[in-house]
């Protein structure tokens, strides 16, 4: 199968057994759309599809199922290994589905890949997610009726559901986030639920050589890749840091034209030498963007509406990241990332007691899920997909599974990394020490400062941004708000003036 984009990057699915008003299919991302629908004696399914030009490629049908895929596989070869005879199918929809009907719903512990899928059959809707639940799925269940939707925004006006496994979305009754690695098994007819998961973080740690785990974090990096790397050339962010600049130069070496890489800046700071370093290095057609902090201010709407995310720290990590896709400019580019590194190799926790490290670790892969950091929908409201190599699932198995004095060694954060890169990228980026992208944009002193200029005090800051998003969510995700039609400044006021009216022990409590 040729890598491009993926047939669909998003969709909105409704099955029913006795009718019922559809759902206005709502979406951040930009896309084509295809309308699909199927009737059957008990049931009738309706989906729009967000594609990329070829609708067709999104959906397949065998033996009375429909099966529905947003996203891609990365281990297609594989996977044909396993299908008898000379079974080739045309698609990843169609691969899927042909699986299913050898292993069910066991066949998505086989997948490898960036999707969510919904899978059709006689009284049956199953629901299912990647291992890392980093293309989203959201869903409301109720006797005779089963809605699923890739943005949750797409769900907002639907009639509550009864319980499901997974979180609540905020203010939708009965709309639910499927957990990452999971699969959802619905009786259409009642809305009763069997849960599946698919995938978890490894729990036990690999005792590896330094030359054997080195090895493998570079075989495992370099083919996360390759399978990413579509026909055309695709563009890499590039930091200067060793995550992002790993991807680049492993792109670079597998491309036979020079590859684009973009960094992004503001006019309070940037990372444009040490890219530079990088990119000249590489030999890539590279791009410096610098976008005005008040511009980048004015994306926070467009950044709660792509992610749907209610966290404060996680939206100020990717607003820099929605604001530089909505400027890349171009249509449908294939975007590679090195955003997550840090999660698996622990590289935020800078200190040299390794079972300190490692909690640190256990934790942050025990609470990714739900935070919607790799959400392709970031990029998508550029009309682009984004991928992201370190969240591959062989790569996590790698860089999770290394015992911790692999991660922190000879008083380097993320050393495997570093020592697997050595001789692909200048000595200079493989020792630079971490920043993160919101640290390297100026954004968290932005942030703070349109916070403390709007009369906030210091010490409530980061209560008024988780304010500032909350509300933010309410208006663009909840309220069906277009983000162009949401100002930042004014949201802000608004939090500022309900802070200052109340007193220090009922926000003290509230904050608990």
């Amino acid at each position: 199968m040729v890598q491009t984009l993926p047939a669909a990057v998003g969709f909105l699915a409704e099955i029913h057994q006795d009718g019922g008003r559809p759902l206005e299919p709502v979406f951040a991302s930009l896309a084509s759309r295809a309308t699909l629908k199927e009737r059957t004696a008990d049931q009738s399914l309706c989906t729009v599809l967000l594609h990329s030009g070829a609708p067709d490629g999104a959906h397949a049908h065998a033996q009375g199922r429909t099966l529905v895929l947003a996203g891609e596989l990365y281990n297609q070869e594989e996977l044909l290994g396993l299908l008898p005879g000379s079974t080739v199918p045309g698609s990843d929809a169609a691969l899927v589905l042909a699986l299913f009907d050898v292993y069910d719903v066991h066949a998505f512990r086989l997948l490898n890949g960036r999707f969510a899928a919904l899978l059709a059959a006689p009284g049956r809707a199953v629901l299912a997610t990647d291992h890392a639940g980093s293309l989203p799925l959201y869903a409301s269940a109720a006797p005779g009726r089963v809605l699923a939707a890739t943005e949750a925004k797409a769900l907002r006006t639907a009639p509550a559901g009864r319980s499901l496994a997974g979180r609540p979305v905020r203010r939708l009754p009965g709309t639910h986030q499927v957990p990452a690695g999971t699969v959802l098994d619905v009786e259409v007819a009642t809305g009763h639920c069997v849960t599946h998961r698919t995938w978890a973080p490894p729990q036990a740690r690999r005792i590896m050589r330094e030359e054997e785990a080195v090895e493998a974090v570079r075989r495992a990096l370099a083919d996360a890749v390759r399978v990413r790397t579509g026909r055309d050339t695709p563009l890499v962010v590039l930091s200067g840091g060793i995550d992002s600049s790993s991807v680049a130069a492993l792109a670079a070496r597998r491309s036979a034209a020079p590859v684009d890489t973009v960094s992004m800046g503001t006019d309070e700071a940037d990372e444009f030498p040490q890219a530079r370093v990088v990119a000249r290095h590489i030999g890539s057609a590279h791009r410096e963007i610098t976008i005005p902090t008040a511009e980048l201010l004015r994306r926070l709407p467009h950044t709660v509406w792509a992610a749907e995310c209610l966290d404060p720290d996680v939206v100020e990590y990717l607003l820099p990241l929605t604001a530089l896709y909505l400027r890349v400019g171009g249509t449908g580019r294939r975007i590679l990332t090195g955003y997550g590194a840090d999660i698996p190799l622990g590289g935020m926790h800078r200190e040299d007691r390794l079972p300190a490290l490692d909690t640190a670790v256990c934790h942050d892969m025990d609470t990714f899920d739900g935070l919607n950091e790799m959400t392709p929908v970031l990029s998508g409201v550029g009309g682009h997909w984004s991928t992201h190599p370190y969240w591959d699932r062989d790569v996590l198995d790698v860089l999770v599974s290394l015992e911790a004095g692999l991660k922190r060694r000879y008083g380097q954060d993320k050393w495997v990394l570093r020592a697997a890169m050595g001789d692909v990228l200048p000595h200079e980026v493989v020792v630079r020490p971490k920043l993160g992208v919101h640290e390297g944009s100026g954004t968290t002193s932005s942030f703070t400062r349109l916070l403390t200029d709007a009369g906030v005090p210091p010490d409530r800051v980061h209560r008024a941004k988780h304010l500032v998003v909350r509300e933010l969510f309410d208006q663009v995700v909840v309220d069906g708000r277009h983000p162009d039609d949401v100002a930042t400044d004014a949201v802000v006021e608004l939090v500022a003036g309900r802070l200052a009216s109340l007193p220090r022990p009922v926000l003290d409590e509230r904050r608990t």
